[in-house]
């Protein structure tokens, strides 16, 4: 038995801590049952979010009706205000008010009207002026167009781009021109030098050439009139030697003569950038000058000017890229023709050279002893 009450004893005095927790948990929810219910009551239902595309009612202040004789004494209150200025003080504006309100006998209650009427006004203007310029943004934005943006430029920059457009034409008409001569004139090339070397002499080649009515025929004809000027001479390499210079001033001046017109290229490439620069300085100057007069840096205002700056520069590019790369492509064109009229020149005097070994030597006459015979 005192063994049995001895082992009980711990058990019964670890079972008190936790019957003393639990009763001072019950109580404490007892206790602080009542204080979380009137927290739950005293809490307003917290408003549900508004969509972002919605405004709270309260965010435009509409203005009140008022008669047509408060209307008036609010017309003037806000003319007086106005004549204070922008920089007049709180203290000020209130103290114009109070004299405005002595002046034309109003009661405070009605003073209170009025004035709130005013605020009203002043808040429904500035919304209405918000909403205008807002509209006037959204307008520039839409007219942000390349032909929007060059009707709204300045009269310098219009002319920058017309001429940077012309400049663009001239280039694309040049291309197209030259091309069709250089692809024709060297087609033909190509045939007459197989011709030429199928030729036996200068006279077959001659006729050839006249027939067909073909670019080597001013070749031969220029050889075989220095053969004509040069029939009494003996010296067979100088006449090969004046062939061969008249031959080469022609081949000089066949590639001037397919050059002509590439220079303007090389005008429009070098020049098209600084011009187009030139309209961008000035339009962004304009710009400028604009935010100064309505002393506002607003990102509306401001774009649609360097937007109109830009497009000069653009346009400058448009019209210099393709001038120095079609140049570039007739400068290598020009140079292959060049050599095919150098190759037709070859030989054409390789024709001279044969004909004039294949001459008969001259008969000179030898100077022979007079045999004196003695009868």
């Amino acid at each position: 038995m005192n063994s049995i009450a001895h082992s009980a004893k711990p058990t019964t005095v670890a079972a008190r801590p936790q019957r003393l927790g639990a009763a001072l948990a019950l109580l404490l929810s007892l206790t602080l049952a009542p204080v979380a219910g009137f927290a739950d009551q005293s809490t307003p239902a917290q408003p549900a979010a508004q969509p972002n595309n919605e405004q709270p009612a309260t965010a435009q202040q509409q203005v009140p009706q008022l008669s047509p004789e408060a209307a008036a004494q609010v017309d003037a209150l806000g003319e007086k205000l106005e004549a204070l200025g922008p920089q007049a003080t709180p203290e000020q504006q209130n103290q114009a008010r109070q004299q405005f309100f002595s002046e034309n006998n109003i009661a405070p209650q009605d003073a209170e009207k009025l004035s709130q009427a005013l605020a009203a006004q002043e808040s429904a203007d500035a919304q209405a002026l918000n909403n205008e310029a807002a509209v006037e943004a959204e307008q520039a934005f839409h007219d942000l167009s390349p032909w929007g943006m060059y009707q709204s430029a300045d009269v310098v920059v219009k002319s920058v781009m017309i001429g940077l457009v012309l400049a663009s034409i001239l280039t694309w008409t040049i291309w197209i021109a030259k091309t069709i001569e250089l692809v024709t004139a060297r087609r033909r090339l190509r045939r007459e030098i197989v011709e030429l070397k199928g030729a036996r002499n200068l006279a077959q080649a001659s006729e050839q050439a006249r027939a067909k009515h073909s670019f080597s025929e001013v070749l031969i004809e220029d050889a075989r009139e220095e053969l004509k000027l040069s029939a009494t001479s003996r010296e067979k390499e100088g006449i090969k030697e004046r062939v061969s210079f008249r031959l080469e001033r022609l081949v000089g001046a066949c590639g001037r003569d397919m050059s002509k017109g590439t220079g303007v290229l090389a005008t429009i490439g070098s020049t098209a950038p600084f011009v187009g620069l030139f309209g961008t300085v000035w339009g962004i100057m304009n710009s400028f000058i604009g935010i100064a007069k309505t002393q506002t840096t607003n990102l509306a205002v401001v774009a649609p000017g360097i937007a109109e700056a830009l497009l000069a520069t653009a346009l400058g590019l448009v019209a210099a890229i393709p001038a120095v790369i079609i140049y570039n492509a007739f400068s290598r064109s020009i140079s292959a023709y060049k050599a095919q009229v150098a190759d037709a020149s070859a030989q054409v005097l390789l024709l001279v050279s044969r004909d004039l070994d294949m001459q008969p030597p001259a008969h000179d006459r030898a100077q022979q002893p007079h045999v004196v015979k003695v009868g």
